[in-house]
């Protein structure tokens, strides 16, 4: 069976097709604080304006493509058994080519009911309106887990990491938690690679590649 390589992306690959992050910006983003547009509470107090934001996302992502890194990541599946853990909610590894992708904080290109977490609906590029409803009559909201909410795929995030051959983390500070964690589940003596050009030196027994994810990831590749 071909070696199980496990890949850890955050805000960095995606930053390199063009989508800004609220990490890149001091918690800002289109001058919108974490705090206004990326939790429950927001949501109770401002709905439309939580919405409106997320549809500008959508639609930010809909003309962006995936980057080199991205395809890639895709192309090892060539040769290895590749498992994509990413803690961004967009879905440029998909489109990248990547097959097999865990979406640790939601998809933005879904949407889910505000009663029923169940119930999870693709809506690819579409804006959700206020009074666009689920099948039981309540109210749609993005399908991404906000600031104060559980990360509910983080444990079989977790059991993917623990069978690793090999773990690469690209474009992740390794400050948020926790996610952040899924590191320390590999098992002993697996290679840890970090490219990232801020990756802090913490990460021990890593590899650290200080470099963007384009061109990181490329090195990385042909080291193999």
């Amino acid at each position: 069976m071909p070696d199980h390589i496990v890949v850890l992306t955050g805000a960095g690959i995606s930053a390199e097709s063009g989508l800004s992050t609220f990490r890149d910006n001091g918690g800002l983003w289109e001058q919108h604080s974490i705090y206004d547009v990326a939790t429950p509470e927001a949501f109770a107090r401002n709905q439309e304006l939580v919405l409106l934001f997320y549809n500008e996302r959508r639609r930010q992502l809909q003309s962006a493509q995936p980057n080199q890194a991205h395809q890639l990541l895709a192309e090892l599946e060539n040769t290895y058994r590749v498992t994509v853990v990413t803690q961004n909610v967009d879905d440029l590894h998909e489109r990248g080519g990547s097959s097999q992708v865990i979406h640790l904080h939601g998809e933005l290109t879904k949407a889910r009911s505000t009663r029923d977490p169940g119930l999870v609906y693709d809506i690819g590029y579409r804006d959700i309106e206020p009074g666009d409803t689920c099948e039981r009559g309540a109210q749609l909201r993005p399908h991404i887990v906000w600031f104060g909410e559980e990360v509910p795929m983080l444990e079989e995030a977790a059991e993917v990491v623990r069978t690793a051959d090999h773990l690469l983390i690209v474009g992740t500070s390794l400050q948020v938690y926790p996610a952040a964690g899924l590191v320390y589940e590999v098992g002993d003596g697996v290679p840890i690679t970090v490219i990232d050009p801020g990756a802090p030196a913490s990460v021990s027994r890593a590899r650290v590649i200080r470099k963007g994810a384009c061109e990181g990831v490329a090195e990385w590749v042909q080291s193999l």
